[in-house]
């Protein structure tokens, strides 16, 4: 809010408060005896109408399950999932663009529910009264490069071949991607050029098209007309996919039906169209390999794969939603 809207806005409270709520004094702004009471009693307000929320959310026969995300690639098929885990249920997915506001507004329980990647040993902080589990324990990076790109053609490609490249990567995003890209690099003998920080997705893919960048990857990210995705020799960098909830809003029940789908969709979500290289096989039939074992060892969701993760519900076990 720009300053004369604030402005504005204060004297109205204070017109409706009696008298002046804050004095500017050398040190900055203070509260007056007036505006003390109203901060606490504000204070005490806003605490009793989230109790209401969640009293009524609770109380409600079908509550909306609210799930946040950042952009993931499973979320283009995590929709048809979610009906088949939960039929008859209403879910708000809202798309966020850092790991960090979906933990703020899990703690706020402005979601129920949210799923986020870590990156390298990058691990992001959840707040009390949540438990999580790691979807994906282990998704090594591919680079997306220009489909008329020397390189293009190689089976897979080590790092150090990439030295002298223009990146793109998405803005920072909570999950450590951006300080263990450059990390990675450097490892590899050099440091990347990040000339390009763009939150669209397919934004960020035309510009590779266009031979302008390249750009570290899920991969299990789509066929892109005019790139190809390539495996990195000997994996340097790698991320989880980790699914986090709120006990007291969801139950263990509902968290595994959740869970369920997000896997059956982090399956589904390797490419159609094959970019293979000549004579090798596919970066896509590399990566949906590993994809399509985690799902089939594990088809209900169950494994514990981490030592952070909340332990899987009995079988049975029931919730209240």
């Amino acid at each position: 809010m720009f300053q004369p809207a604030l402005s504005a806005q204060l004297r109205r409270i204070e017109r409706v408060a009696g008298g002046e709520l804050f004095v500017r004094s050398r040190s900055g702004v203070e509260p007056t005896p007036l505006g003390d009471f109203v901060l606490s009693a504000a204070r005490r307000v806003l605490g009793e109408m989230n109790a209401l929320t969640a009293g009524t959310r609770a109380a409600a026969p079908h509550p909306a399950l609210r799930l946040g995300c950042i952009l993931l690639v499973l979320v283009d098929r995590l929709f048809g999932h979610l009906e088949e885990e939960l039929p008859g249920y209403e879910i708000d997915i809202t798309i966020e663009h850092s790991a960090t506001t979906l933990t703020r507004m899990l703690a706020a329980e402005h979601y129920d529910a949210i799923l986020f990647g870590e990156v390298a040993d990058h691990e992001v902080p959840l707040p009390d009264g949540v438990a999580a589990r790691t979807l994906m324990p282990k998704e090594p990076a591919c680079v997306r490069l220009p489909a008329s790109h020397p390189l293009a053609g190689q089976e897979q490609i080590a790092l150090a071949d990439l030295a002298d490249e223009t990146w793109t990567t998405l803005t920072d995003d909570g999950d450590g991607g951006p300080e263990a890209v450059t990390d990675a690099c450097r490892q590899a003998g050099f440091i990347p050029k990040l000339r390009y920080r763009i939150a669209d997705r397919r934004m960020r893919w035309e510009l590779i098209a266009a031979g302008r960048a390249v750009s570290l990857c899920q991969t299990t990210s789509p066929y892109v007309e005019g790139t190809v995705l390539r495996p990195l020799a000997g994996d340097p960098l790698t991320g989880r996919i980790r699914f986090a909830w709120n006990r007291a809003a969801v139950s263990e029940q509902r968290a595994a039906q959740l869970y369920r789908a997000a896997a059956r969709a982090s399956s589904a979500a390797s490419p159609t169209t094959p970019s293979t290289s000549p004579g090798g096989k596919s970066a896509q039939n590399y990566t949906r390999s590993s994809t399509e074992r985690h799902t089939e060892d594990d088809p209900q969701g169950r494994f514990h794969r981490d030592a952070r993760d909340a332990p899987p519900p009995a079988e049975g076990e029931a919730g209240a939603r």
